[in-house]
């Protein structure tokens, strides 16, 4: 068909229908270009669990990967030095969303843009990291879920005591260059004095700070060991689980990976169901929502999960009490 008979035909459905046929010539033209997101994820890998959620959410509001929706991914594997250069690369490709999954990454999208909408999947502390003035009305192009993590850190020292009650001693393994930390210190201290446990805490910012930080632990004696959830922590978990398995010492961590992979228990937020709730956002916003308008969200499932397995390895016997309470107890 040539352009003037192209024109012809527009006219002519112009002239008998009015601007709704061209209007609609055009929205459905719009319709078959697939939209395009982008997701920068820093604590976890290509074959992350969550990461079905995530899918799930999205197939669930409609939307099929690679046909009406193109996905940017890019995962920084523990690594912040990449997150400014994977926020850039997918500025510059015109996505129309950003899902981030760790504070640093979501602080890192907001200083490079203000206009793209960002989606957070499980962000520990949105308004005392400084990322959002409220979680009710997040304004600016940031919206997403929150972790609630300092609230549930004393939950956490609390069943670790109770799984582990001759621990008079706990290691609190962080990361200093975490913006939360802080704030899970504080509630941290201020739990510990009813639960009768002196708290050893011991940092480390990098892969080659972990091995030392083991060394400390082990000088000073303690029983257990808290671990401050942490995208370095989380990529590292083989390595920071063996050294712990060497020390016999029983570890919590706020995600069941950790459990799965050998920590005595974890205690936090289904994230699986995170990611799929952030696919929601996702579906939201492409539909015209601005994220500024749309309230953060907390979670809603929680998980106790209990390794029996690290509990033998370790010696030790899990009270009842903790069995009866828990999700999900590994064999």
């Amino acid at each position: 068909m040539t352009l003037r008979r192209l024109a012809r035909g527009l006219s002519f459905l112009t002239a008998c229908f009015g601007p709704l046929a061209l209007g609609g010539v055009v929205e459905a033209q719009q319709s078959e270009s697939p939209r395009h997101i982008g997701v920068l994820l820093v604590a976890r890998l290509p074959q992350a669990k969550e990461l079905q959620g995530f899918r799930q959410g999205l197939q669930d509001a409609g939307y099929s990967e690679g046909r009406d929706l193109i996905i940017e991914w890019r995962f920084a594997r523990g690594d912040y030095n990449r997150v400014p250069e994977f926020v850039a690369e997918l500025i510059q490709r015109k996505v129309e969303v950003i899902v981030v999954d760790t504070t640093l990454a979501t602080q890192a999208v907001k200083r490079a843009t203000s206009t793209v909408p960002v989606v957070m999947t499980s962000i520990a502390d949105p308004v005392g990291s400084g990322l959002v003035p409220s979680l009710a009305h997040p304004g600016g192009n940031i919206t997403g879920l929150s972790l609630m993590m300092p609230d549930l850190s004393a939950k956490q020292l609390q069943l670790l005591k109770q799984t582990v009650p001759q621990a008079t001693r706990v290691a609190v393994l962080w990361n200093p260059e975490t913006p939360y930390s802080p704030r899970v210190i504080e509630s941290l201290k201020a739990a510990a004095p009813s639960l009768s446990v002196e708290l050893k805490f011991v940092a480390a910012q990098t892969t080659e700070e972990i091995d030392p930080a083991f060394t400390a632990v082990n000088r000073a004696h303690v029983q257990a060991l808290y671990v401050i959830e942490d995208p370095l922590f989380m990529t590292h978990r083989p390595t920071l689980l063996k050294l712990a398995a060497k020390a016999k010492l029983p570890v919590i961590y706020g995600e069941r990976t950790f459990a799965d992979a050998g920590a005595l228990i974890s205690y936090g937020p289904s994230y699986g169901d995170l990611f799929r709730r952030a696919a929601g956002y996702v579906d939201k916003i492409l539909r015209g929502a601005k994220p500024g308008d749309l309230p953060i969200e907390q979670p809603t499932k929680f998980e106790l999960v209990v390794n029996l397995k690290a509990a033998r390895a370790l010696g030790l016997t899990v009270p009842e009490s903790i069995l009866l309470q828990a999700d999900e107890v590994i064999q």
